[in-house]
């Protein structure tokens, strides 16, 4: 097992100047840890008043966690499933702040977000019992929590102690942890985004921080095969790969070394299908079917020689035509100004080569799809429910729903011989 604690105390004095911190005071990564989830919260100090959330899935999947909670009074939580979390999830765990003093999110996603940001807005120590290896999050300080179905990320609490028992995540079903795998290989398109937005607007940027990121992205790339066997080993490295993409979002304090365009086009497609009533795929799944398209797309630009660049025109009446009942929201994010109008689009054009160099410094669509295939991961927008018409209406507009500058909203202000 990794030394995460030698790890984060190497980042306390970057060389970048800014302060990178962490707050997890404990991580236990073993065979048969279910059984010894108490024993690990006395001893990091969790008061005894204690919630805990979970779904019917995920508590069954622990089998063993609440006998082992001796000493705590325990309240639970359970929701019968809990694919999307909403800030009426938020609440709900607030509620039960009256008469709980820390909580205990059992499952990862959609159970743990709600939880991080409660625990946020109320100063409540929180630990993590992760079921499975289906999404990096785990340490972030952000959690994407939907409101009037318009996702956003929000400012949320890193746990104090993460849990996780390699016996139960190599029995995760393999469906998981592929979508797991699919959240892990997006890591590329982030880096690039974030690069090209440092070099373009001097939005900050750590490289130990980024190579951390990059570090774990190919360290799991290389276990593709791996993924979905019931193996406790492979399970533990994977489970490890996807908690150090989330220590390097809580150095930073934002999403930006674990989340580009292709959340955000993963977003959008949630987002409209939450308005038409439907239950969004897990996560994983479709950011990773987005991170390949964006990866195309970005591939296709790294072609061009040299580029014509000009400030970006919207026609913003059809952009929130297009949003519909999601149009406030966007207008919020976009108005007075946009995240491009500091742009110089000359300084797109004196830096194309490098831009070029940055697209080409991760990993090829087709070699990501390759590790993916590996890994039995969805592949393609039919696989994932997505018409050709809805993936041409996203990829064009999506970029519109965060207040983040990535290469795709980039090549808004490009002629470009393609669309």
């Amino acid at each position: 097992m990794l030394d995460f604690h030698k790890l984060i105390a190497e980042y306390r004095n970057c060389p970048c100047g800014q302060t990178h911190e962490c707050a997890i005071d404990d991580i236990v990564i073993e065979s048969g840890a279910v059984h010894h989830v108490g024993e690990v919260l006395a001893r990091n100090g969790f008061p005894r008043r204690l919630l805990v959330v979970a779904d019917k899935m995920t508590l069954a999947a622990a089998d063993g966690i609440l006998e082992s909670l001796t000493g705590f009074d325990v309240t639970r939580k359970v929701y019968d499933t809990l694919r999307v979390a909403t800030m009426d999830d938020v609440r709900a765990v607030e509620g039960y702040f009256d008469r709980c003093d820390a909580v205990l999110a059992v499952g990862t996603g959609s159970i743990h977000d709600p939880c991080r940001f409660a625990c946020a807005r109320c100063d409540k120590k929180l630990a993590l019992f992760a079921t499975a290896p289906s999404m990096d999050g785990f340490a972030s300080y952000s959690a994407p929590i939907v409101d009037g179905n318009f996702k956003t990320t929000h400012p949320a609490k890193c746990p104090e102690v993460i849990i996780a028992d390699t016996k139960i995540l190599a029995a995760a079903p393999a469906q998981l942890k592929s979508a797991g795998f699919g959240d892990m290989v997006s890591k590329y398109v982030a880096l690039i985004d974030w690069q090209v937005s440092h070099l373009l607007t001097g939005e900050s940027y750590c490289r130990r921080v980024a190579d951390l990121t990059r570090m774990a992205t190919d360290r799991i790339l290389t276990q593709a095969e791996l993924v979905t066997a019931a193996d406790e080993d492979a399970a533990g490295a994977i489970f490890e790969s996807l908690l150090l993409t989330g220590i390097a979002m809580s150095f930073t304090k934002t999403s930006r070394p674990g989340s580009g365009t292709e959340h955000i086009l993963a977003h959008y497609w949630e987002c409209k299908e939450l308005l038409e009533g439907k239950i969004p795929n897990f996560h994983g799944e479709d950011v990773g079917v987005a991170t390949l398209l964006i990866l195309e797309y970005y591939d296709k630009l790294a072609r061009l020689p040299a580029v014509t660049a000009h400030r970006e025109e919207n026609d913003w009446d059809e952009i929130y035509h297009v949003y519909g009942a999601l149009a406030p929201d966007v207008r919020r994010l976009n108005t007075p100004d946009t995240i491009t109008d500091a742009i110089d689009p000359r300084s797109i054009e004196e830096n194309w080569q490098k831009i070029i160099q940055i697209v080409r410094s991760v990993p090829t669509a087709d070699e990501c799809r390759a590790a993916m295939r590996k890994a039995g991961c969805k592949l393609t927008p039919d696989e994932i429910g997505k018409s050709p018409a809805f993936v041409a209406e996203s990829f064009r507009y999506h970029p519109y729903m965060r207040r983040r500058l990535s290469l795709k909203r980039v090549s808004h202000m490009l002629n470009l011989p393609f669309h």
